[in-house]
């Protein structure tokens, strides 16, 4: 299971407990209202982050890969610009 599916239900799991409690309060509707707008939006700058660092931690793989790649490409033109090079002497 991918850590990202696992955070997401971590947090879900959090937000209907929250929910839950809530709801079952002795407190007056209005509060309430209040309490789970508050909470919605702490869980969603919560998953904003998550997002945020799963995205930033891509990007770095795919940047690391791009660069071994072009690191590799260039290798090998090298090589075959000094093996045409090479072929063309002979």
């Amino acid at each position: 299971m991918s850590t990202g599916k696992v955070l997401l239900g971590v947090i879900a799991g959090a937000a209907t407990g929250v929910l839950i409690g809530i709801l079952f309060a002795p407190a007056k509707g209005s509060k309430t209202r209040k309490r789970i707008t508050r909470k919605g939006e702490d869980y969603l700058d919560d998953m904003k982050d998550s997002f945020n660092e799963l995205l930033d931690g891509f990007t770095e793989k795919i940047d690391k890969v791009k660069d071994e790649v072009s690191n590799f490409a260039d290798k090998k033109l090298v090589k075959m610009e000094k093996l045409e090079k090479d072929a063309k002497q002979v």
